[in-house]
């Protein structure tokens, strides 16, 4: 069996689908694997190392299994074959365009973004991988930018009190936010709609942030549950307190298939102390603050919102290795011992990360979302279908 690994495209997308390493794990147990020329640079890796690991240099297009970082692009999707399996953040609940076109390929293909939340599959849960770098890289963005040191730091001239930083969402991405920030010595307040997170937070050498507005909501497989109007009113009015307080804030809420939650107003943005800092790790998805622009820097009352795009992509090197690795378990269980595709749809963790797979999307979530969209759901029109340039944004 062959696996193709191509040069990502995307705008700011550094990431390689495999690194040199597990090339060699892969091609030890008999694999073959074809890289495109310049796929691991951006990541630090050459076309030497792969070669040395044992892949070859050429078109991977043609290969049984494609394995991507950022959703393939409509000109991408165009150059696949029928049974093709794909596997990479697909967007399976967003980028309904993408969904059809796979189906109407005949492409099997899997969404690292909906494998199941559940232990044997931690192993391969590339959207947990991931947003640990992001959160701590945002936290490293804030230190950089900020007026403010983060430690508390004692010398000749007097003492400057430690930074106050304020994390919002306690997911992967928060908790490790709230860690790192921690380990550089700002006095660290977590907060969640959802309660049980709660000691987590504290376990961190974080303060919990208790409000009145929500108790607790969460939801399926673990994420926040949307709020009510009235309940996302009352959150903003005690957050826009709390901010009054922050010399940063953190903010990393979303609920999967929908737009990031409001949590921060203009006016809380304009009631913080001027060189505060506001990260905001939900810019993609339209941005925890009311004030956010995806990619940019946007200045308000000497206030910093902050709008970064794609952050596990600034740390290419480590975030290729763990993605890597990621999907090397992930194809571990649809191989047999003879190192043939074997796709075992009774395996909770194929049939759930399986997004299409003959001319049908299969994914319930994106399914729903392709048929309140115009265009067919599967069959060779589908490629035709107009698709929006901004869907394929990574």
């Amino acid at each position: 069996m062959r696996i193709g690994v191509p040069k990502e495209t995307a705008e700011r997308e550094r990431r390689a689908a495999l690194v040199p390493d597990v090339v060699k794990q892969l091609t030890e147990k008999k694999l073959q694997v074809t890289v495109e020329s310049g796929a691991g640079e951006g990541a630090s890796h050459p076309d030497s190392e792969y070669t040395d690991a044992g892949a070859e240099l050429g078109d991977p297009w043609g290969a049984d299994v494609l394995l991507k970082v950022a959703p393939p692009t409509d000109a991408e999707v165009a150059r696949l074959k029928q049974g093709q399996v794909v596997i990479g953040f697909l967007q399976p609940l967003t980028n309904t365009a993408l969904a059809k076109g796979l189906a109407g390929a005949g492409v099997t293909s899997f969404a690292v973004e909906v494998i199941p939340r559940i232990t044997r599959a931690q192993s391969m849960d590339a959207l947990s991988s991931q947003a640990n770098l992001g959160g701590y890289m945002s936290v490293l963005i804030a230190a950089r930018d900020s007026g403010n040191l983060f430690p508390m730091m004692t010398t000749a001239a007097g003492t400057i009190a430690p930074a106050k930083v304020l994390v919002l969402g306690a997911g992967v991405a928060g908790l490790q936010a709230i860690a790192t920030a921690k380990r550089l010595g700002g006095v660290v307040t977590g907060f969640d709609v959802r309660s049980v997170v709660k000691e987590q937070v504290e376990s961190l050498g974080g303060r919990f942030l208790e409000v009145e507005a929500v108790k607790d909501a969460e939801g399926e497989g673990g994420y926040a549950r949307p709020l009510t109007e009235e309940e996302n009113q009352r959150l903003r009015e005690e957050l826009a307190a709390a901010a009054k307080r922050q010399d940063v804030i953190v903010s990393t809420a979303a609920i999967p298939g929908r737009p990031a939650p409001l949590l921060i107003t203009a006016d809380a943005v304009r009631g913080m102390a001027p060189g505060s800092v506001i990260v905001d790790m939900a810019a993609e998805t339209g941005g925890n603050c009311e004030l956010t622009k995806p990619g940019e820097t946007v200045i308000e009352g000497g206030v910093q919102v902050i709008g970064p795009l794609n952050l596990p992509s600034e740390m290419a090197q480590d975030a290729s290795a763990l993605y890597a690795k990621n999907l090397s378990n992930l194809l571990e269980l649809m191989l047999d011992e003879e190192g043939k595709l074997a796709l075992d749809f009774d395996d909770e963790v194929i049939a759930g990360a399986c997004l299409t797979h003959e001319g049908e999307i299969r994914n319930e979530g994106a399914r729903d979302a392709a048929q309140a969209s115009p265009g067919r759901v599967s069959g060779p029109e589908v490629r035709e279908t107009p698709v929006d340039p901004e869907e394929d944004a990574p």
